[in-house]
């Protein structure tokens, strides 16, 4: 069965519906998800269900499966199976699937971003640029033809050549976070991961799976086999079946650090290639001769834009005591004029955090902040919202100043729109404490010094780093290169470090005889490869 657009609307509900309260506003009851394997939607045998809610109302409108161990293994089983004749079509014809899923993306991009910011609480605009991002790499995933090609060399050694292939590898897990339902497994690890001819199993956010159901439905649609794409919902005893499987040959993972240590070391344990993103506490340093005005424009977008629940997400400012006074108060001033609300209204300044839970560990981070000592610029744990979102999970944004290197508030990743302002003397002291961090996803500088801007390129420990761009998250051909405890593993997600994690290399050494001229019966010890014997 299908997750067909009436479905995600309550209309059609696939499997029946959960007889629980119905949405306040729309009056729909939860629909009650499956799971993806070998092609079709199947409704799983599990007795245990996930609530996930519309945040900007708080009220449930689905049920995610916690697949079962065996299901697990059928969706393996599935891949295994199609992995064959996926790998043996010509690299032409899978990215014609590809091409056909970009044009259906677009084509459902109003309906997509709408499911997405419904189950995930992003704003209108944020959530369209989620779906986006989608096809942005799956353009570049049809750069495949060009991008595998091997190389070769002809007489490497007399009368020997040698051609290198970039071949499929298999099957690979992919297990996606809840921040990013749509970019992060259907741009950053499907696109790349089908084009260069392996099959996936996909483990989906359990908060938010509905986008990734339905694009899972939209590649079905563009012509993929049946099994090249598995996608389940689990909990992590589940999940650990991926990390240990012997027919799984690497995972591609984005969630916190402490459970991405966990996958590198197990799934590197058990022979797989892994990249594992994971925690950030971005940094940008303010210096004295920025543009205040759209400094402070630019720290707004990238504290508050998508409630702060992204890894590239702006939540310390290191900022120079001589233009502190100038550019704190248009922060303040306007982190104060954003509105909140519902996540799918078009007028929405910022939209809520994804869930119950997710709120209080926010709120739990202001409580700490204020307990060691920092000031509290601007609270945002009461907020003003629209009639209806009494039970969303709004928070507004939130700002601390004088935030010292002892605060755990400054150190650890909070995910939310709360932003901690360190003060400096210096560029030194500045980019010193930014390289204290034992995270380096991204770091960002503010000047309109060339020479600075240079500096700070050439010495910080950030992986993406912005000169004057508060959100220095690369375009899919290049990739997204976080460094330190921000990222595990030795090849990054997409750009060519994606194409070279899905492949293997083949080298292939040749030679052919004469068969006109007699065999002299004698093979030196390197087969003639060796280019330097002495004769």
């Amino acid at each position: 069965m299908s997750i067909s657009k009436t479905s995600m609307t309550g209309a059609a509900a696939p499997f029946g519906s959960y007889q629980s309260s119905p949405d306040p506003i729309s009056g729909e009851l939860p629909i009650k998800l499956g799971y993806y394997c070998g092609g079709k939607y199947t409704e799983s045998q599990t007795s245990k269900y996930i609530p996930c809610y519309d945040p900007s109302t708080g009220a449930v409108i689905a049920h995610a499966p916690q697949c079962m161990a065996d299901e697990v293994e059928e969706v393996i089983g599935n891949a295994v199976a199609a992995f064959p004749g996926w790998s043996n079509t010509p690299v032409g014809r899978r990215v014609q699937v590809l091409y056909r899923m970009k044009t259906l993306v677009e084509a459902h991009l109003d309906e997509l971003t709408r499911l997405l910011a419904r189950e995930n609480g992003k704003k209108w605009d944020e959530a369209m640029g989620d779906v986006l991002k989608v096809v942005e790499v799956i353009e570049f995933a049809c750069g495949a033809p060009h991008i595998l090609k091997g190389e070769a060399l002809m007489n490497v050694s007399t009368g020997y050549d040698t051609t290198r292939y970039s071949v499929p590898v298999g099957v690979f897990a992919g297990i996606a976070p809840w921040n990013f339902p749509a970019m992060i497994p259907h741009g950053w690890m499907v696109p790349i991961c089908l084009a260069a001819g392996n099959c996936m199993v996909l483990k989906a956010a359990s908060f938010c799976p509905q986008s990734s159901m339905r694009l899972t439905e939209l590649w079905y649609e563009a012509g993929l086999p049946p099994g090249v794409l598995n996608v389940v919902t689990t909990s992590r005893n589940e999940a650990e079946i991926f990390l240990r499987h012997p027919d799984i040959k690497g995972v591609s993972f984005v969630g916190s650090t402490t459970v991405g240590k966990h996958i590198y070391a197990t799934a590197a344990a058990n022979g797989k290639r892994v990249q594992a993103l994971t925690e950030a506490k971005n940094h940008a340093l303010v210096l004295r001769d920025c543009n205040a005005d759209r400094t402070a424009q630019g720290i707004i977008n990238a504290f508050c834009g998508c409630a702060g629940e992204r890894c590239m997400a702006l939540p310390v400012v290191v900022i120079e005591n001589a233009v502190a006074d100038t550019v704190i108060p248009l922060i303040v001033k306007y982190a104060r004029g954003i509105n909140l609300g519902r996540a799918y209204e078009k007028s929405t300044g910022m939209g809520p955090v994804v869930n119950g839970g997710h709120k209080e560990f926010v709120l739990d981070w202001i409580r700490k902040g204020i307990e060691e000592g920092a000031e509290l610029l601007l609270d945002g744990r009461n907020p003003i919202v629209p009639d209806g979102c009494d039970k969303g999970f709004f928070i507004g944004p939130t700002i601390f100043d004088h935030v010292t290197e002892e605060m755990s508030v400054g150190r650890e990743e909070i995910f939310g729109p709360v932003l901690c302002i360190k003060r400096v003397e210096s560029f030194e002291e500045g980019i010193t404490v930014m390289n204290n961090s034992r995270f380096a996803n991204g770091s960002v500088i503010y000047t309109r010094s060339g020479y600075y801007a240079r500096k700070f390129a050439k010495e910080t420990h950030g992986g993406m780093v912005g000169i004057n761009v508060g959100i220095p998250v690369p375009v899919g051909i290049f990739g997204f290169t976080g460094q330190k405890q921000s990222f595990f593993g030795d090849l990054h997600m997409m750009g060519r470090d994606g194409f070279i994690f899905f492949t293997e290399s083949r080298n292939v050494t040749s030679t052919w005889f004469d068969e006109s001229r007699p065999s002299t019966g004698k093979v030196d010890t390197w087969d003639g490869t060796m280019t330097n014997l002495p004769r």
